[in-house]
């Protein structure tokens, strides 16, 4: 069978693309290269420029690669933009995937793999939250996702398409420099961006209910991630029905200060962090149980947060090759 991979040719879609070919899945990655960069993809996958919102070019590509099955990552995903932009992020990620759905039910595709985000939770006051945590969104972006996850499962059975939806935690780290992160959104390139420029690493709040009083998060190197996307397409691919839904971490949980401590150490500049407010909507913890995806997937996280650390800076050092601290 042949998967096609929207935004394929981002951060994480270029690690789910090439782990999926290197275990012998024929793929065909989908990207309007907003964000994309198609040098990241060995040239054996093919690479068609556009949008997963085009329903003449889902239907010619469908046709052209006889796709038989679909993993959707293209999507906005900051946080702080969708509550400025609320109605783009409805428009692409709830209305492109309506388009998406309605092309891949149009064609008879049965298999469709979904990246949603732990996002979907919102700020849970549990220990370690489990699939059947009660889900409130704290943002439009989290909506987004809910609400795709909502609209993936019905497609699903109003069509007889097998689906899973994968809720991925804090991502870092990549396979190799070349697929590093290039930008800067996530905490570990930000702080890797402060100690660059010389400045200090910032955190937004240390009087939490935690240990340090930093918040802690869940954080999975993105290696392991697009593993679990190779697992999950295989369950589809061997004719599982209905809808999975499955968080993705490693269900140990980290706090800022010690993932800015452990950064320090890989880099070699320890600069004391600024301690700045609280960020409005932070959860205090937010740390997977991760229990589903190994039973039904056969899936875990191999790799620890030093990994993640030291292979996303080698990734930096490649990517911003200007004069820097360590």
């Amino acid at each position: 069978m042949t998967w096609l991979i929207t935004g394929g040719a981002g951060y994480i879609g270029a690690h789910v693309a090439r782990a999926m070919a290197a275990e012998g899945e024929s793929v065909v990655v989908l990207d309007d290269l907003s964000a994309g960069v198609p040098g990241r993809l060995p040239r054996s996958i093919p690479v068609v420029q556009g949008s997963a919102q085009d329903e003449d070019l889902l239907k010619r590509v469908f046709a052209e690669h006889a796709v038989t099955g679909v993993v959707h990552l293209a999507a906005r995903k900051q946080v702080g933009e969708s509550v400025s932009q609320p109605t783009r992020y409805y428009r692409e990620n709830v209305g492109g995937l309506a388009t998406l759905l309605e092309a891949v039910a149009g064609a008879g595709i049965k298999r469709f793999l979904f990246s949603s985000s732990a996002a979907v939770y919102g700020n849970p006051d549990v220990d370690l939250i489990t699939e059947d945590t009660p889900c409130a969104p704290m943002s439009p972006y989290g909506e987004t996702k809910l609400t795709g996850e909502w609209l993936v499962r019905a497609a699903g059975r109003a069509h007889g398409i097998g689906t899973v939806c994968l809720r991925y935690f804090n991502v870092a780290g990549a396979a190799g420099p070349e697929l590093a992160d290039t930008g800067i959104f996530n905490i570990v390139p930000m702080v890797f961006d402060r100690l660059t420029r010389g400045e200090a690493p910032r955190i937004f709040g240390d009087d939490y209910p935690t240990p340090d009083g930093t918040c802690v998060r869940d954080y999975i190197h993105v290696a392991d991630l697009a593993e679990a996307h190779l697992a999950a397409a295989r369950r589809l691919a061997d004719g599982a029905t209905g809808d999975l839904t499955v968080n993705i971490g490693r269900g140990e949980g980290v706090s800022v200060r010690e993932l800015v401590t452990l950064i320090g150490e890989v880099t070699g500049d320890t600069t004391p962090a600024a301690v700045e407010p609280p960020r409005p909507g932070d959860a205090p913890r937010a740390v997977a149980s991760a229990a589903l995806a190994e039973r039904e997937l056969g899936w875990s996280a191999r790799r620890g947060v030093r990994e993640m650390v030291e292979s996303a800076w080698r990734g930096w050092q490649l990517h911003h090759p200007e004069p820097n601290h360590g």
